[in-house]
């Protein structure tokens, strides 16, 4: 698939996780950058046997209360619940735009090599990341320190190293804005 096709359809990918930054991330693109001929994928990368993970657990008991709640049951539906909510977001806001949810598992226990290597191989035009301000984390986890981008954020290595135009997305507050990030431009 190419980044932008001749009727200007465009792969806009966007790194769904439960949280507020994802969702942020969300919001900025619908309002401010999907036109209604581009196509939108909501990416979730999540650790090997994300649902045996006991870390996890906090995660699909927050969603699992979400207020949207579908009560699919079996095989941790509730778990990706916001994945669900996401999409619905999109279709209300962007009627016209096709959505997919794509889930996928780390690869190496790098989420920002996987993200990458993902969004290059559907051909991804923009890819939209959640961001916390002025923090070493992203959907609050830090880098291990054994990987070999110590320190520095994963949504500054994607901006960074993304063959695509990529932007992180900070939310300012309820009605405050957004702040944006990309290799070119920090903190407008």
């Amino acid at each position: 698939m190419e980044n932008q096709g001749a009727g200007g359809k465009r792969l806009v990918v966007v790194v769904a996780d439960p949280g507020r930054e994802s969702a942020g991330a969300l919001q900025w693109a619908l309002s401010h950058a999907v036109l209604e001929q581009d196509d939108i994928i909501l990416l979730h990368v999540e650790p090997m046997n994300a649902r045996k993970t006991t870390t996890l657990s906090f995660l699909r008991r927050q969603a699992a209360g979400s207020p949207m709640e579908s009560g699919g049951g079996g095989s941790g539906g509730e778990y990706y619940e916001f994945l669900y909510s996401m999409k619905a977001e999109c279709k209300r806001k962007q009627p016209k735009v096709k959505v997919q949810i794509e889930r996928v598992e780390m690869e190496d226990k790098d989420k920002a090599i996987t993200i990458l290597t993902h969004a290059d191989v559907l051909g991804a035009g923009l890819l939209v990341i959640g961001q916390r301000r002025n923090s070493g984390t992203f959907i609050g986890r830090k880098l291990s320190e054994t990987m070999s981008m110590k320190g520095n954020d994963i949504a500054d290595y994607l901006i960074e190293n993304s063959k695509c135009l990529c932007v992180g997305v900070q939310k300012k507050g309820q009605n405050g804005g957004y702040v944006l990030n990309t290799k070119t431009h920090k903190n407008f």
